[in-house]
């Protein structure tokens, strides 16, 4: 036994080598999921279900072939813990009787075997604690990893003792905000240009000489897209590392007295309106409303029958972008903090509403003496109010700094880019929408919006199971496993009796009359048999385990992915990221495995009984009691047990969904400092699933005491009723008792690993229950176009309505109308008037009734990815998804680099760069999740050209460049017109400057049609559309747009800035 100590070592090292793999596939296959999850509005948009289905499932493959190796590993760690004490008890016995002409007796036999079996009883322990030691090993060296090499803020790692830099401003400048002789990167170390690194970690701040933003004042920060406008924020706050350039430099910004911060992408949580606002300070109702007011939100307080109460959903889902970041700079206004960090918050709202923040909030009395760094491109609304301004350039570097009238009087481009800007506010003063729409399928929510969680109760059904069962095989699959290790059993029972067969001939003949060669060479064959036949069952078992891993994960993918708009909405992403984690790995590991064991010892307990039956059919009774009795303490261990396990379930996704709010609100968390707040909070959700967690393993030792209780009672009544009562010979008493021990152990392990199973199986229930939601219409043969479709971009409507839920209210009513081929159409209407819900409901993303002809084809005959993939939206919130800039432009590698080169270039992306910068953008740039290490507006652009490969004959544009400057958006506009002319456009606007160029209008109200033709047309009658641009303080220049009159250019740029 000593020489074959060393085997389990190696073993063990395989385990740990495969579980290391493992856990990096389960890794990516998580975060591709992950990743599908969070843009998976896009996803459907566009058609990609089935390639990104594909996708998943690929790297699903990739992680079974891990699993199956560490199961196969683990079925040697079985045959060794089975193996070894029977051969070292077989390798005893033939020294015993033929090396060393020893008799064997019963006694010595049974002791033997006693003796062996507890040997094995510990082996097995060993190697049922070894895989999962091994994983807990991995896991704690993962995190170890984590937790030592992460790159870390400056302001969070360990200062080096060498180390002479301070980041902290000389005495006496503890109070100024800003740099001097600064220059920041986004990661630790030389800088790589290569183009494959990411392009925002390459990029280099470089602040030369001092620039220190105006105390008390409005501090505006202008560039074009790309500049690095958003990283001179972010290293003012801390969050890019700092590279000393001598001994006089350093940046500061002085926390004592607060810290706000208005993300690009405004950050929510999801919570109430109000609880965002507040964000945990005390509740002032004179400020709250006077914030209220100045962040224009008191009408769209109205749009919700709960108002402020209203919950907005994760990621804000319940509001649109412009309310989402009238929330996030309520926020800072509320708050007690004296410096206000605000980043391009005006891009995506209208001018109106901009005008008006810009008026009652950055004009107002709660601005009034407080520090205001503000990033825009709107530099004619806010150039009036501002006190300093720095102009970044495209390379990083600082171009100009200085008060407003002097930096713009100095600089061409931007007196130029001012007066363009002045005309376009004039001709978008009146807006279509006085305030921003509230997504058309939300109506007025009475407050609360996440359907709480279902918990099932009582057992798991056999619904699940079935499930579960099925996936593995059919009815021949099962017979061949059962079967196996039923006959496995069965040889390991014959053996332990012909021990005593054998030990019994030494009773009735001489030792040299019993051919122990012959006994022992029996005993082999069925120890060796009985191996086989366990090992082909577990194969089998294990190949059936793994096809059902596999076909589950990829129902559970299929349904998730084509599930209806309105479930995605209802439903936070921590409760369907969990179903593919936590769920997924139960059943890849505990239910597959207990399920084996379950039937393993279930077989052997059932074998055993019988042996002991045959040879004492008096304990038939105690047995079906004991059996009885188990099963009975099993059902109030199980009415416990299941309860909690559904508790720890549905306490887990909280903690991931809250840590995932908090990891995308970092820097808001972080500038805030408001990092304690959320550590508790976290502590209190971990503490929540700690607490049932607790419970469910103390309720094992409840189990196992009581089950333990009831096998010594049990061993104890046959081995009195054996010596005492039937008085059996040796053999016989020693088989039987052998035979009772193990039956004692077995009926522990059947119960405990029996109710595992089915508190495991929650799991099962839980997957189940989501790949039974609602799905979109499935494709059909019927449903796919002719070969030659589509030919036009013609659409026509007829008495079109739509709805968000099967039995929620209309929000389109009987909308009829006709687009020619190539044709412009500008959409426009008030608040809650339809814009949304029509582009939805074109591309059949939510319940309509009605026609839909997209070139003579009905649109309700199409399947689904054959409309969907022959119309593109251009979204306002572009979704990018980690990898490179190819994989997003082509994600299916369906196009060569010559195309998507000129897609970008085309789209104007390259314009923003020059040509000599390392840190250039290509096609083998990396993308990070959300495409966080671009810019808004240079992932805008990406959008642009990703919708450019696509070749669509119909566009749907939704405020697609709000993001970008005013310079880049031209070019932009340049690009619609000459690569879009042959190409249906509809575009939802809120100004009506972006719309007049239409060739035609439609005005929507209340989900009516209430004008439809040409803005010439629709100008000469007294309608709507006539009367917002009668009513408008430019009406010249927007009929101008229209009958070709001269737009006023800028000649009068001095005065206006002067003024």
């Amino acid at each position: 036994m000593l020489l074959t100590f060393p085997i389990p070592g190696r073993v063990a090292a395989l385990i740990n080598g495969a579980q290391i793999q493992a856990m990096k596939k389960t890794d990516a296959r998580v975060q591709a999921i992950s990743e599908a999850i969070s843009i998976i509005r896009m996803i459907k948009l566009f058609a990609w279900e089935g390639k990104i289905a594909a996708q998943v499932t690929a790297k699903r493959e990739e992680e079974l072939v891990y699993i199956k190796r560490r199961q196969l590993l683990g079925l040697v760690n079985m045959n060794l813990n089975y193996s070894l004490p029977v051969f070292t008890m077989i390798s005893s016995f033939t020294a015993y009787t033929v090396i060393m002409k020893e008799e064997l007796t019963a006694s010595k036999i049974f002791s033997a075997i006693a003796i062996f079996d507890l040997v094995r009883e510990v082996l097995h322990l060993t190697f049922y604690v070894v895989p999962r030691v091994i994983s807990a090993k991995v896991s704690l060296d993962r995190l170890n990893t984590f937790l030592n090499e992460t790159d870390l803020l400056d302001r969070y790692a360990r200062p080096k003792l060498d180390d002479p830099v301070h980041v902290l401003p000389p005495t006496g400048d503890f109070d100024v905000i800003g740099f001097r002789n600064a220059t920041f990167t986004w990661r630790t170390g030389e800088l790589s240009g290569s183009g494959a690194c990411t392009p925002r970690r390459n990029f280099q701040l470089r602040i030369e000489g001092d620039m220190f933003f105006e105390k008390g004042k409005l501090n505006l920060i202008v560039g074009p897209t790309g500049a690095g406008k958003t990283s001179l924020l972010m290293a003012l706050l801390g969050e890019m590392h700092f590279k000393q350039e001598g001994i006089d430099s350093f940046f500061n910004l002085p926390r004592d007295q607060g810290v706000a911060y208005c993300a690009q992408e405004p950050w929510v949580q999801n919570a109430t309106i109000k609880e965002n606002i507040l964000f945990g300070t005390t509740y002032d109702e004179a400020r709250y409303k006077k914030v209220l007011f100045q962040c224009a939100l008191e009408h769209d307080m109205t749009l919700f029958n709960a108002g402020d109460a209203t919950e907005v959903g994760e990621k804000g889902l319940t509001l649109s972008g412009g309310q989402k970041a009238r929330v996030s700079l309520a926020r800072a206004l509320y708050s007690s903090a004296q410096i206000l960090i605000l980043d391009d918050i005006l891009s995506a709202l209208d001018v109106h509403t901009s005008r008006t923040i810009v008026d009652a909030c950055l004009s107002g009395d709660l601005i009034n003496g407080r520090t205001v760094l503000l990033v825009t491109h709107n530099l004619a609304l806010t150039s009036p109010i501002a006190d300093y301004v720095v102009v970044m350039g495209s390379n990083g570097r600082i171009i100009s700094r200085g008060t407003v009238l002097d930096v713009i009087m100095a600089d061409p481009y931007l007196r130029a880019e001012v007066a363009e800007i002045n005309r376009e506010v004039k001709q978008a003063e009146k807006i279509i929408d006085p305030g921003e729409e509230l997504p058309e399928g939300v109506d007025k929510p009475s407050g609360k919006l996440i359907v709480k969680e279902e918990t099932v109760e009582g057992r798991v059904g056999w619904s699940a199971f079935s499930f579960f069962f099925g996936s593995f095989g059919g009815p021949a699959y099962w017979t061949i496993v059962v079967t196996t290790f039923a006959v496995s059993e069965i040889c390991h029972t014959i053996q332990v009796w012909w021990l005593g067969y054998w030990a019994r001939q030494y009773e009735s003949h001489l030792p040299s009359e019993v051919n122990a060669a012959f006994y022992l060479s029996w005993y082999t064959g069925l120890l060796v048999m009985g191996v086989t036949l366990y090992n082909i069952g577990f194969i089998t078992f294990l190949y059936g385990s793994i096809r059902g891993s596999r076909l589950i994960h990829a129902r559970l993918v299929k349904s998730t992915l084509g599930t209806t708009l309105h479930w995605l909405d209802s439903t936070p992403t921590g409760r369907i990221v969990s179903r593919f984690t936590q769920d997924i790995r139960a059943v890849d590991g505990p239910v597959a495995s207990m399920l084996c064991e379950l039937m393993e010892v279930g077989v052997n307990m059932v074998g055993k009984v019988c042996g002991i039956v045959i040879f004492s059919p008096i304990f038939f009774f105690p047995s079906v009691l004991a059996a009885a009795f188990g099963r009975y303490i099993g059902n109030i261990y199980m009415a416990a047990q299941l309860s909690i396990k559904r508790e720890m379930s549905n306490a887990k996704s909280p903690v991931y969904s809250y840590f995932g709010a908090a990891v995308a609100g970092l820097v808001s968390i972080r500038a805030f400092g408001a990092e304690d707040a959320f550590k508790i909070e976290s502590r209190k959700r971990i503490d929540i699933y700690t607490r049932p967690a607790r419970t469910f393993y103390n309720l094992n030792r409840w189990i196992c005491l009581r089950i333990d209780v009831l096998g010594a009672f049990f061993g104890a009544g046959l081995a009195s009723y054996l010596v005492y009562g039937r008085h059996s010979d040796a053999s016989t008493t020693g088989f039987s008792l052998t035979l009772a021990t193990s039956f004692t152990g077995m009926l522990l392990w059947v119960v405990r690993i029996g109710n595992e199973f089915e508190v495991e199986a929650n799991s099962l229930e839980r997957i189940k229950g989501y790949v039974e939601i609602e799905q979109e219409p499935k494709p059909v043969p019927s449903g796919n176009p002719p070969a030659y479709w589509p030919t036009s971009g013609s659409i026509r409507v007829e008495g079109l309505s739509a709805r968000y839920t099967a039995d929620g209210p209309n929000v389109l009513h009987d909308v009829t109308f006709e687009i020619k081929s190539g044709e412009r159409v500008g959409v426009v209407g008030r608040t809650g008037a339809g814009k949304s819900s029509l582009s939805l409901a074109l591309l059949r993303m939510i319940p309509t009734t009605g026609k839909v002809y997209y070139d003579d084809i009905e649109t309700s005959k199409l399947n689904l990815d054959a409309l969907r993939n022959n119309v593109t939206i251009i979204p306002q919130q572009p979704g990018l998804m980690s990898g490179t800039l190819r994989q997003n432009l082509d994600p299916f590698g369906e196009h060569d680099d010559a195309v998507l080169n000129s897609c970008l270039r085309t789209a104007g992306l390259f314009s923003l760069q020059e040509d000599d910068d390392e840190d250039k953008i290509g096609l083998d740039s990396s993308v990070a999740s959300g495409g966080t290490n671009f810019s808004l507006g240079q992932r805008q652009i990406i959008a642009l050209a990703r919708a450019i490969v696509r070749r669509s004959k119909v566009y749907i544009l939704d405020e697609a460049t709000a993001s970008v400057d005013y310079k880049t958006d031209s070019a932009i506009q340049e690009v619609i017109a000459s690569e879009f002319n042959d190409i249906t456009l509809i575009i939802i606007a809120h100004r009506l400057q972006t719309i007049m160029s239409s060739d035609k209008i439609l005005v929507l109200d209340a989900g009516k049609v209430v004008e439809f033709d040409s803005p010439a047309a629709l100008l000469k009658k007294d309608g709507m559309f006539k009367a917002l641009v009668d009513g408008s303080s430019d009406r010249d220049v927007l009929y101008g747009l229209i009958k070709g009159y001269e737009v006023p250019g800028p000649s009068t740029v001095s005065k206006s800035i002067a003024s």
